[in-house]
């Protein structure tokens, strides 16, 4: 019984020594942070997301406070309020940055494209994907698995019908989804560009139908109804340049196998004007 309390007060002592060394020596090597990376850093919203190109906000911060050239920009989860705030700490411009949103460029759910087999196999798109190029007849579509949505922590993004679909006004366009996705469906658009070419398929016209009812089939009639040049079909595919885009929507209108995505509000029609209430007929003069 001695032994025991013994070995019991060794290691308390040995505990409050190691504590007092640890505490003295924190003092000694203490590193004061400077102010200004902890301004910026409070700046930040801690995401750590990575999209910055850094390895978490915490380095972020160094890396504005430590390099002139480091650009205010990048934190893709803050947006441009964030730019806004870090640009003003460092005397900078944050002018110019948009917020921006992923998009998945596939519109193959389960009734548009056809299923190759059955998956049974680990519900993950990388490792359907090793088995004849994933499981839909479409080698260019969304395998639809959830890697992207694995990844995702912001909740933006799901599988719905088959194919992965964005919530625009919950991405932090931070691009883990991006990265996740084996089929490269997945890129960033400004949040302002409502028209969009939903396909990937740069197969020929009659291929690329056989395996996907929406599927872009370079037909170029989207190109003969922009009037701004800002779309082209490139590799059998329509590409649409967001700098001369309108957002018009014409392309949408004239794509013949609605592989364009139009997210602009419809206008709903004006309500038929009410019939203006007759003038009561003038009552007759009086007789004398």
């Amino acid at each position: 019984m001695g032994l025991i309390i013994i070995a019991v007060l060794l290691v308390a002592i040995v505990g409050l020594v190691a504590g007092i060394l640890l505490s003295y020596a924190s003092k000694i090597f203490f590193v004061q942070e400077d102010q200004l990376f902890l301004d910026l850093r409070a700046e930040l919203p801690g995401a750590n997301c990575g999209g910055c190109g850094f390895a978490g906000c915490d380095d972020y911060a160094h890396a504005l406070a430590e390099d002139p050239n480091a650009s205010c920009t990048k934190c893709a989860v803050g947006g441009p309020d964030v730019a806004a705030k870090l640009a003003s700490l460092l005397g900078k411009d944050a002018s110019g940055m948009e917020k921006m949103v992923s998009f998945v460029a596939c519109n193959g759910t389960n009734e548009n494209a056809p299923k190759l087999y059955e998956y049974n196999g680990i519900t993950s798109c990388k490792a359907a994907k090793t088995l004849f190029g994933g499981v839909n007849e479409c080698k260019y579509g969304c395998i639809g698995l959830g890697d992207c949505v694995s990844v995702c922590d912001f909740d933006a993004i799901r599988i719905i019908d088959g194919v992965a679909v964005v919530g625009r006004d919950y991405c932090t366009s931070c691009g883990a989804c991006i990265k996740a996705c084996p089929q490269n469906l997945i890129s960033l658009k400004p949040y302002k560009q409502l028209v969009n070419v939903k396909c990937s398929n740069k197969d020929m016209g009659k291929a690329a139908m056989a395996v996907c009812k929406t599927s872009c089939i370079g037909c170029k009639m989207c190109e003969k109804a922009c009037n701004f040049d800002a779309i082209h079909v490139v590799d059998n595919i329509a590409i649409i340049d967001n700098e001369k885009c309108k957002n018009c929507g014409l392309c949408a209108m004239k794509c013949p196998k609605g592989a364009i995505l139009n997210l602009r509000a419809k206008k709903k029609p004006a309500a038929a004007a009410a019939p203006k209430p007759k003038a009561p007929a003038p009552e007759a003069p009086a007789e004398a």
